[in-house]
C-alpha cells in the first residue's frame, strides 16, 4: 500500500558548497508538494514570508479562481481608476469634477497596487491631502471605482477604504436683515479707479444670484446654469407658468435632487422684469449677456462690502432658504419637496427651527397628570347585578 502524501509543505533546503568549500546557493526555503517544488526566494531567517507564500499556494490550489490574474495583488490602481474613469464617470453630473479627483488620487496611489491600499495609506493620504473634507470626498471616489472593478469581475476581492470622519454640516444661516444687507450691497457695489469708486456696477448680477437662490433654496449651479426660456442641456424658467425646472430635460436624476419649484409671485415678477428690460437674455444670471458659470469669487467681494466673514458662503443662501421654511412652520415634507432634499435630511437638520418643535413633550414635562379614576367599590347588591344581567 502507498504511503499518502504529505500534501504542499515547507522544506528549507540546504545550502551548497563547491570542492573547496565554499557557498555556492544559500539555504532558502522551498515549497514541496508531491514530486513538485517551488522556490519561495526566502532565506533561512525570513520564514515568515515563507509561510505567506506556502497560504497563497494553499489557497491557490483549492480555488481555481485564483488562478486567474485577478488577484488584487497584482492588479495596479490605476487599472482600477481608468476603468472607473472610462465607464462610470461619464454618466455623473459634473464629469469634469470627478476626473479632476481621480487625477489627484492617481499622483498618490498610482504606484500601487490594489492590495496595498489600507487604512494607513488612507490616513497618509489625508494627511497629506491637507484638506480633510476634500480628501473623504476623493476617497469615496476610490471606493467606488474598487466596488466598481470588483463588481465587473476584475479583482478577486473587495478593498475596503477606511474615510476620515464627516465634517459638521454648515450652520449659519441669514436672518432676513441680513440677507436684505447682503442683497443691498451687491445692488451697490461699483468699480473703484485709483482707490476712487465709479459709477460702474459690478455686481447686480450676484444680486440676482441671491434673490433667486435665496426664495427658492437652489443650489449656486443650478441657478447658474438656468435658462430663461426652455433651453436644450439646461435647467430653465417657465415665466408662464411659474415653474423653475432645476433639472436640465432629459438629464437622468442624481443623489443632488432638483425637483421642479413652484416660484413665488414676488420672484416671477423680477423674473419677468429682467427679461422685459434684457438684463437676463438667455439665463436668469448673466454678466455682460453671458451667462454667469461661476459666482464664488464675485459673492466673495459683495460678503466682503457687507461686513461678513467666510463662513457666508453661497450655500447659505441654500441653508437660509431650508431655515425660513422651518420657522414657517411649513410641513417637512413640502418644505423638503420645495428646497429639493430628501425628507430625512431636512428633517434631522432643520426641524429644531419650526415653532412646533417639541410642542407637546415641552408642554407635558410641566403638566400634572390628570386624576386616575378608582373604580368603584360597591358595584351593586347581588340581586341588583343579577336584575342588570337579565337574571
Amino acid at each position: 500500500m502507498p504511503r499518502p502524501g504529505k500534501g504542499a509543505r515547507l522544506w528549507l533546503q540546504p545550502e551548497r558548497r563547491d570542492k573547496q568549500g565554499r557557498i555556492t546557493e544559500r539555504s532558502i526555503w522551498v515549497i514541496r508538494d508531491g514530486s513538485a517544488k517551488r522556490s519561495t526566494g526566502c532565506g533561512a531567517d525570513a520564514r515568515d514570508e515563507a509561510e505567506r507564500q506556502l497560504a497563497d499556494y494553499i489557497a491557490e490550489k483549492h480555488d481555481p479562481s485564483r488562478h486567474r490574474n485577478n488577484r488584487a495583488e497584482l492588479i495596479p490602481v490605476a487599472d482600477a481608476i481608468a476603468s472607473y474613469s472610462e465607464e462610470v464617470a461619464p454618466t455623473h453630473a459634473r464629469p469634469r469634477e470627478t476626473a479632476a479627483r481621480l487625477n489627484r488620487l492617481l499622483d498618490f496611489f498610482g504606484i500601487m497596487q490594489m492590495a496595498d491600499v489600507n487604512g494607513s495609506t488612507c490616513r497618509r493620504y489625508v494627511r497629506e491631502r491637507g484638506a480633510e473634507s476634500a480628501a473623504r470626498r476623493e476617497l469615496e471616489d476610490l471606493r467606488s471605482a474598487f466596488r466598481h472593478y470588483y463588481k465587473e469581475g476584475h479583482v478577486d476581492r473587495l478593498i475596503p477604504i477606511v474615510l476620515p470622519p464627516k465634517s459638521t454640516s454648515r450652520e449659519r444661516w441669514l436672518e432676513r436683515s441680513e440677507a436684505a444687507r447682503l442683497l443691498w450691497a451687491a445692488w451697490r457695489l461699483r468699480q473703484k479707479y485709483k482707490g476712487n469708486e465709479t459709477r460702474r456696477a459690478t455686481a447686480q448680477h450676484v444680486a440676482r444670484f441671491i434673490l433667486v437662490a435665496l426664495y427658492t433654496g437652489t443650489r449656486a449651479g443650478a441657478v447658474c446654469g438656468a435658462a430663461i426660456r426652455p433651453t436644450i442641456g439646461c435647467g430653465y424658467v417657465d415665466l408662464d407658468t411659474g415653474i423653475f425646472y432645476r433639472r436640465p430635460p432629459g438629464e437622468r436624476e442624481t443623489k443632488k435632487r432638483q425637483p421642479p419649484v413652484a416660484l413665488p409671485d414676488r420672484l416671477m415678477a423680477h423674473l419677468r422684469r429682467w427679461e422685459r428690460k434684457g438684463l437676463s437674455g438667455t439665463h436668469v444670471v448673466e454678466w455682460h449677456g453671458k451667462p454667469v458659470t461661476k459666482i464664488n469669487k464675485a459673492f466673495r467681494a459683495v460678503r466682503e462690502a457687507a461686513g461678513f466673514g467666510d463662513d457666508v458662503v453661497p450655500h447659505t443662501l441654500r441653508h437660509t432658504a431650508a431655515t425660513w421654511l422651518a420657522r414657517a412652520d411649513v410641513p417637512f415634507g413640502q418644505a423638503a419637496d420645495y428646497v429639493g432634499m430628501s425628507v430625512e435630511t431636512y428633517e434631522r437638520i432643520y426641524r429644531h427651527h419650526a415653532p412646533s418643535y417639541q410642542d407637546q413633550a415641552r408642554h407635558g414635562i410641566t403638566s400634572k397628570p390628570a386624576p386616575r379614576q378608582k373604580p368603584d367599590r360597591n358595584s351593586g347588591t347581588t340581586r341588583e347585578q343579577r336584575a342588570g344581567q337579565g337574571g
